[in-house]
């Protein structure tokens, strides 16, 4: 013998969900939006929202605007940059082989004082 569950097949709070049961949903309008692939979205947006300028394209990432002529070019990928890259920017030629010859007349000074053993 089952469980003794008279109402089988449903959940609590499972219903027919209508316009009626649900009230009227807000006014909205759909809004194209082209990305520099040629994709279009269309977002839908309650009738009082605002609007936004640009809009992510869901297909490539790319910035996406209203304009199918001039769609917003993709953005510039700044390449990884090293320690050393960032190091360069700072530094002349000049600093670079001046520091490393600072560090050895350091170094050779503790040796002849005794600071360092080895």
């Amino acid at each position: 013998m089952a469980g003794g569950n008279a109402i089988r097949g449903s959940r609590v709070g499972a219903g027919p969900m209508g316009e009626a049961e649900r009230g009227d949903a807000a006014p909205r309008q759909r809004i194209v939006y082209f990305c520099a692939h040629g994709h279009e979205t269309a977002p839908m947006f309650a009738v009082d929202a605002q609007i936004p300028v640009t809009w992510d394209c869901p297909s490539c990432g790319l910035p996406a605007n209203r304009d199918s002529a001039n769609p917003p070019p993709p953005p510039r990928i700044e390449p990884y940059k090293t320690h050393l890259a960032y190091v360069k920017e700072r530094r002349s030629d000049a600093e670079a082989k001046e520091i490393p010859d600072e560090a050895l007349q350091t170094l050779r000074a503790k040796r002849k004082s005794g600071e360092i053993i080895f």
